[in-house]
């Protein structure tokens, strides 16, 4: 029998992660509009509404529904304005695992909403889902990507040569395909009591202006 991830919210000290619905198609297109959506994820240029509202209401519950993975809204606690979205993707049931990515508004960069959601998201799924791992793969120019990782408390597991295609703006003002590497992160359990520690002495999430 297929698993599947329920329908759930979860609240952070700034931020409620939470299932998308259509209020958030306006927010939701013009963030993958965005430049830096367009150069490092395999989101379709231009994004429009429809696709956005399609995403919504099909895509999403469909990989729920199957098993596949999960997306959930990105929004401040305070305003409820949509600050990006966290995607859980290729999850199997059977060995407990699944992928985590994130994209957030250009508007958003810059408050560490990035860290926030994903370790929320991680605690979540090591919790009460029980998952035993959980893989980020970050495009290898992509650093801020790659900080969001590290200060989750995620560790580098190796580089998978040339098997990512991002793309670089033509001067005609389209795009094109580049071929770069993956970097392979992963965080278990026992992962998280060194993230913990290392936020407090911190005093919290660092702030990384360029992720996607």
């Amino acid at each position: 029998m297929t698993s599947t991830f329920p329908d759930i919210s979860l609240s952070t000290e700034r931020l409620v992660l939470r299932p998308l619905d259509q209020d958030d198609v306006p927010a939701f297109a013009a963030m993958m509009n965005d430049e830096q959506v367009a150069a490092w994820t395999d989101v379709p240029q231009p994004f429009s509404e429809q696709a956005a509202r399609t995403w919504i209401t099909e895509t999403a519950p469909a990989e729920r529904a199957a098993g596949r993975g999960l997306d959930l809204a990105v929004a401040e606690f305070l305003t409820q304005r949509l600050v990006g979205i966290v995607r859980l993707s290729r999850t199997n049931w059977h060995i407990r695992s699944t992928e985590l990515s994130y994209i957030v508004a250009p508007w958003a960069r810059g408050e560490g909403y990035a860290s926030e959601a994903a370790l929320a998201t991680a605690r979540w799924l090591f919790g009460d889902q029980r998952l035993q791992r959980i893989e980020l793969r970050t495009a290898a120019d992509n650093t801020a990507a790659q900080q969001v990782a590290q200060k989750i408390g995620c560790i580098s597991e190796g580089v998978l040569r040339n098997a990512c295609i991002a793309h670089l703006r033509t001067e005609d003002g389209g795009w094109t395909d580049v071929r770069t590497d993956f970097i392979v992160w992963s965080l278990l359990p026992e992962d998280l009591d060194s993230t913990s520690e290392h936020l407090a002495d911190t005093g919290g999430y660092t702030s990384f202006p360029d992720w996607n």
